[in-house]
């Protein structure tokens, strides 16, 4: 267990990313929450020294289909929308380890389930 595993608790990870951020950016898009498909939530997957991994969870709600069609485009959507503001979670990451943030990139959309996508999230502190 990396000493990062201490600070990237759920509740850490909430705050840097609420759990209401996908209701926010729903809608954002389609100008109703209820039209979204998945939940988002970050979490830390592990690190090898000062790059750590990170995951957006992408779980289907209920009574929604979480088809890959839907999800395969996101990483270039979510790397500039405002509402997911990926350099903002890249910096809050850094500000939790007392580092700094030297760059950031997603990684193409994993299916790991029907019910659950993933697309990871690197992050590489100096």
């Amino acid at each position: 267990m990396s000493q990062y595993a201490d600070i990237f608790t759920e509740e850490k990870l909430e705050s840097i990313f609420p759990a209401d951020r996908a209701d926010d950016f729903f809608e954002a898009l389609f100008g109703d929450a209820e039209e979204g498909s998945y939940d988002i939530a970050v979490g830390y997957s592990g690190s090898n020294g000062d790059v750590l991994d990170f995951e957006l969870r992408l779980t289907q709600r209920p009574g929604k289909c979480l088809a890959c069609n839907l999800t395969y485009g996101l990483p270039q959507v979510f790397s500039r929308h405002p509402i997911i503001n990926i350099p903002g979670v890249a910096e809050a990451v850094a500000d939790a380890t007392g580092k700094q943030l030297g760059s950031w990139k997603l990684g193409a959309t994993r299916e790991m389930t029907n019910k659950l996508h993933v697309i990871p999230l690197q992050i590489e502190l100096t």
